[in-house]
């Protein structure tokens, strides 16, 4: 029965991925940015539905500009912060660009794309950021740079939050966590090392009781900041969420 209800999800799931595809091609070309960021919020909180799992929310994201700075646990991360705030314009590595139907999504969401290869790359992803961030945009980087294991943060980078620095913008963090039924962090969302995607839609369809958790945590100045101790002061934040109690009995809302 398990195997048969993970298999009725995964099918849901790629469904529901489908739908999300013909929204982007067929909808999204007669829409407002508005009408698209209502969009993106209800397909990404519905993807956890279809996939048999729980979104909880703690916090409120401050309206206008601001850089979200979130830890890195799964491939399902901007979904989670998507169905919060759809504003966000992600920085992600631009190997998602060859990623069958995940691309095309992806792309819609205004991502902005980071050659982790090229080490000038960086620079020239900086100055978009700030760009965007000028003109009212809200952007989100995971800075560890690449997923980690959910149980322990990697270093936070600081390159990319010179964009904040430089355009005086709020930095927000977010703590992102994945609890199940018998963990507090799942081993179900687990996507390091060889899993591959395939895989990782598996496991979480498997998943009995998994909850994604979205902690909201206050915004931050950036002004004259230094990049390196603004990193190391949020990832301290983050640790601090993530070593506390699970937000779910405060949660500000369940989608």
């Amino acid at each position: 029965m398990r195997r048969l209800r993970a298999a009725f999800r995964l099918a849901r799931a790629v469904l529901h991925g489908v739908h999300g595809l013909l929204i982007v091609l067929l909808l999204f070309p007669a829409l407002d940015q508005r009408a698209r960021e209502r969009r993106i919020a209800w397909w990404s909180a519905k993807m956890f539905r279809m996939l048999g799992m729980r979104l909880e929310v703690q916090g409120r994201f401050r309206p206008g500009a601001k850089l979200i700075v979130a830890n890195h646990v799964s491939w399902l991360d901007i979904m989670a912060v998507h169905a919060v705030c759809p504003e966000a314009r992600f920085v992600s590595k631009a190997e998602v660009r060859h990623w069958p139907l995940v691309a095309r999504l992806v792309d819609s969401a205004r991502t902005l794309y980071l050659e982790r290869g090229r080490a000038r790359d960086a620079l020239r992803v900086v100055h978009q950021m700030a760009e965007a961030l000028q003109q009212g945009d809200t952007v989100a980087v995971f800075p560890e740079g690449t997923v980690g294991d959910g149980q322990v943060l990697l270093p936070f980078h600081a390159n990319l939050l010179q964009a904040a620095i430089s355009t005086q913008t709020p930095v927000q963090p977010v703590a992102l966590r994945y609890a199940d039924a018998a963990h507090a962090v799942s081993p179900a969302v687990l996507f390091t090392g060889e899993i591959t995607l395939k895989q990782s839609l598996w496991w979480l369809a498997c998943g009995e009781g998994l909850v994604v958790q979205v902690q909201v945590l206050d915004a931050q100045g950036s002004r004259h900041a230094d990049r390196r101790a603004l990193a190391a002061h949020v990832q301290a934040l983050v640790a601090a969420a993530l070593d506390g109690p699970a937000p779910a009995a405060a949660a500000r809302a369940a989608v």
